[in-house]
């Protein structure tokens, strides 16, 4: 760990045991509400992040950062993902920065594959803390909770001398806190679709001009195939840079000589091509790419297929067996587990239509086993468009819902607390639920279209843990019945699950 920062620790400078939850309290001080980013507002000036660079003698630093840089609405943590576990294999000293995280602050912060340590992340946090504190003002002040934490991400990454910092855009591209990187080594877009509208504007055109603010002039780019509207923004804004704007085509399944990729769904091979070429194109241009070098007939290098095989994200199209019912941890036979979860944080249409496809393919359809929807979504979001998407793809494919969920997420009381912190008391708990009846409403209308007329039973709990310990009840009660449970419609409600899970 640099000397500058080790010397200023969480337990020095806030005292104890608590320091982690103090530092979890500053940042959670930083929470603001996020404005349109267009040229009006110059996205709720931008400009203010060079100044932070200034203030923590980041400018030089983070120029010689080797960055791989990826935007995009859909599959940019995967390709993200996919490129960390690939070129940590090629023997190169990673960072990761992705958003959101799941359980912990932490998570969104890895080094060479792991969450950086709890000792660290209090070392960097009040480094970076005490400066901006310091020198921020009414002109310039202290930094909105996602750019702390790009610039911590910064911080952490040059100090710890990684070979690449891989860097997910948070939201847009053009304005985010991470394009202040002025040369990354090789530019990604992920796939495109609606989502953050309220953001980032109400067309695909206005989507993909924000995403495209990421490409840089002499830099190379990649992109997946793209809706033509989409795709012809990316291409001018290339034309623009005088870069060409390279289109990789999904990953050929024979490619990965019989192993699977690491994240199922077979929209990852998308993610995964981006993710090799991002990586094929890192290599060149830092000088790397001749130790890995195959010839055509031999595909892929060894190291690629290892990281493609072996990359693991919490949260997308992941499987947990209940520890409490089945007495034992995930992995076990899933067609005998009682109570098995399957998360998976789509938002938006077309990823719902996604995972109902990835659910519809991983339960064991059979006698005494039951499908259950345990879902949630973001007010910003139109249920009208997500659950009849994942109601229609499922029973296209042989699954109908024995019984739909709805729960308020507990997440906007401690989404940035650690795994560590408390839950909220009862009394906190959100009384207010209308947003559940709505989603009920929508799923009973999407379902009735689907089965003319008829929809399965639909329930609302007041709080996650009680529709945990009721699916818990009910499995252990009827040893008969095998629950699988899916999860989806939040990232937020997937990370509240897991948190419930593992404690």
């Amino acid at each position: 760990m640099a000397e500058d920062a080790g010397a200023e620790s969480g337990e020095e400078r806030r005292g104890g045991a608590s320091a982690y939850e103090e530092a979890l309290s500053c940042l959670s001080s930083l929470i603001t509400r996020r404005t349109r980013a267009d040229g009006a507002n110059k996205g709720d000036r931008f400009d203010l992040l060079f100044d932070y660079l200034k203030i923590l003698d980041l400018e030089e630093p983070i120029s010689r950062l080797q960055v791989i840089h990826v935007a995009g609405t859909k599959g940019k943590g995967s390709t993200c993902t996919f490129s960390e576990s690939i070129l940590r294999r090629c023997g190169f000293r990673t960072g990761l920065f992705t958003s959101p995280h799941l359980i912990d602050v932490r998570e969104r912060f890895r080094l060479d594959g792991c969450d950086i340590s709890e000792e660290k992340f209090l070392s960097y946090f009040w480094w970076c803390w005490r400066r901006l504190e310091e020198k921020t003002s009414e002109d310039v002040p202290m930094p909105t909770y996602f750019r702390f934490l790009a610039l911590l991400a910064f911080k952490v990454f040059t100090a710890e001398k990684v070979d690449v910092a891989i860097l997910e855009v948070g939201l847009g591209g053009k304005f985010d806190a991470t394009n202040v990187v002025q040369a990354p080594v090789v530019c990604g877009i992920s796939s495109l679709g609606y989502d953050h509208m309220e953001i980032l504007g109400n067309t695909l055109t206005e989507i993909a001009g924000e995403k495209a603010g990421i490409l840089k002039r002499g830099i190379p780019a990649f992109s997946v195939s793209q809706p033509d509207e989409a795709m012809a923004v990316l291409k001018e804004r290339a034309s623009q840079l005088g870069i060409a704007l390279e289109v990789v085509s999904p990953l050929d399944k024979m490619m990965m000589k019989g192993h699977n990729l690491g994240l199922h769904g077979d929209h990852q091979y998308s993610n995964a091509a981006l993710a090799v070429a991002l990586c094929r194109a890192w290599l060149q241009r830092t000088g790397n790419w001749g130790k890995f070098r195959q010839s055509t007939d031999e595909g892929l290098p060894e190291q690629f297929i290892e990281g493609l095989a072996k990359s693991e994200m919490q949260g997308r199209a992941q499987v947990v067996v209940d520890p409490e019912v089945n007495g034992q941890r995930s992995g076990d036979n899933l067609s005998l587990s009682p109570l098995v979860f399957f998360l998976d944080g789509a938002h938006s249409p077309e990823s719902m239509e996604i995972c109902a496809k990835w659910f519809s393919s991983s339960v064991r359809l059979g006698p005494g086993t039951q499908q259950i929807l345990l879902f949630n979504c973001m007010p910003q979001r139109d249920p009208r468009l997500l659950l009849p998407h994942l109601a229609s793809t499922c029973s296209d494919h042989g699954v109908e819902f024995h019984k739909a969920i709805f729960v308020p997420s507990e997440t906007i009381f401690n989404w940035v607390r650690g795994a560590g912190s408390r839950p909220p008391p009862p009394e906190t708990l959100p009384a207010d639920l209308s947003w559940q009846r709505t989603l009920q409403k929508a799923w009973e209308a999407g379902e009735r279209m689907v089965k003319d007329g008829a929809h399965s039973k639909s329930c609302i709990f007041p709080s996650l843990p009680q529709a945990i310990k009721w699916l818990r009840d009910r499995a252990q009660q009827n040893q008969s019945v095998r629950l699988q449970v899916l999860v989806t419609g939040s990232l937020h409600l997937v990370g509240d699950v897991l948190r419930l899970l593992k404690k």
